[in-house]
């Protein structure tokens, strides 16, 4: 069944968007994307923290407000789509919710803390014929989009083995639930950026056949996983290494792919991020997710890129508006959601195969 919007929408009416959550996430990330996407509308904002209230009023001096999610399944025929930008533990009751109320639901991710939750939620979705995608934006980071069309291309010919980093250096916790020790809260890293990086890696090599990770929770005070290694073998034969850590006080290339023709690296974070936070918008600041020459990646083989090896390849441009923007579609035209609910389980299904395989010591076998 194709998924649909919210009953009552008209082809010309913008669509009314609820965003539950307004903390990093919901300020940073999902709020300016639905701002800069023709034919959404930030309808309504939930959270009863005045200052976040205060902060979005700020940029969106017409939003409303709810104090809790509740008032939303009130109102439901006020409303085309629901986000959900709250912390993880909060995922699956809102979109069940959500969706009982009839409404489309977008989830950030992690969409839920397993792959069957993940899958019971695609059901109930399909069911309805309603549509559920969970943001996975790093599927538009300028690096992510450079590679694929490398590999579209056939550059770097039959690839043997993918490494991704997503590394920081931040040895002093900084608190909250994402770093809490709690299984509860589906916090630490594995679960954070390892949704991520492990999306990124079945995106572009398909499904995996066996996980290996080694997990560590390295700073003093620290609860939750903050250094994390998952080693993937897929399907087609590459292998994936990916690397997930607060504590790296050296960081690696962000990319580093190795094929039977060529290589390709990459060094440097998508700027969007920053960009966002530092408020920039893409509806004002163009050219959007662009980077200067100097951070190119490099293609090419017999030489290391750090001793001038290989051949700078153009970077294409970050588009995390983009996701939004097929969002709209998926609710206007009955085009396919950007990502799926069952492509996040198939995520979650590495997640917590690499849980296991970090607390055994032994590498997991996916059926």
């Amino acid at each position: 069944m194709t998924p649909t919007a919210a009953p009552g929408t008209t082809s010309s009416a913008p669509l009314r968007v609820a965003l539950i959550g307004y903390g990093l996430a919901g300020s940073v990330f999902h709020a300016p994307m639905i701002a800069a996407t023709e034919g959404l509308v930030l309808d309504t904002v939930v959270t009863s923290n005045e200052e976040r209230r205060q902060q979005a009023l700020a940029e969106f001096p017409e939003v409303r407000f709810a104090a809790a999610a509740q008032e939303l399944w009130d109102r439901a025929a006020e409303l085309d789509l629901v986000v959900i930008a709250s912390p993880n533990k909060t995922h699956v009751a809102l979109a069940r919710a959500a969706l009982e109320a009839g409404l489309p639901v977008v989830v950030d991710k992690p969409v839920a803390g397993t792959a069957a939750e993940a899958r019971e939620l695609a059901a109930q979705a399909a069911d309805r014929g309603l549509m559920l995608s969970v943001f996975q934006n790093r599927r538009w980071d300028n690096d992510f989009l450079t590679l694929r069309a490398l590999l579209a291309d056939g550059e770097l010919g039959d690839v043997q083995r993918f490494e991704s980093r997503f590394e920081r250096w931040r040895p002093q916790p900084k608190g909250g639930w994402r770093e809490s020790g709690d299984p509860a809260e589906i916090g630490g890293l594995l679960y954070d950026l390892g949704s991520h990086v492990v999306d990124q890696a079945l995106t572009l090599f398909g499904p995996a056949t066996q996980v290996y990770a080694e997990s560590d929770v390295r700073r003093p005070g620290a609860q939750a996983d903050d250094d994390t290694f998952i080693a993937l073998t897929h399907a087609n034969g590459v292998r994936s290494h990916l690397y997930v850590s607060a504590t790296a006080a050296q960081l690696g290339p962000r990319f580093r792919v190795l094929g039977s023709r060529a290589g390709y690296v990459k060094y440097g974070l998508d700027p969007q991020e920053a960009a966002l936070r530092e408020g920039r918008r893409p509806l004002t600041d163009t050219p959007w997710g662009e980077e200067p020459k100097e951070l190119w990646g490099r293609l090419g083989s017999g030489e290391s890129p750090l001793t001038g090896g290989g051949t700078p390849v153009p970077t294409a441009p970050g588009d995390y508006p983009a996701y939004y923007a097929a969002v709209a579609a998926c609710l206007r035209e009955g085009a396919e959601p950007p990502v799926t609910a069952l492509q996040a389980a198939a995520a979650l299904d590495v997640l917590e195969a690499a849980r296991e395989s970090a607390r055994e010591g032994t590498t997991v076998t996916l059926r």
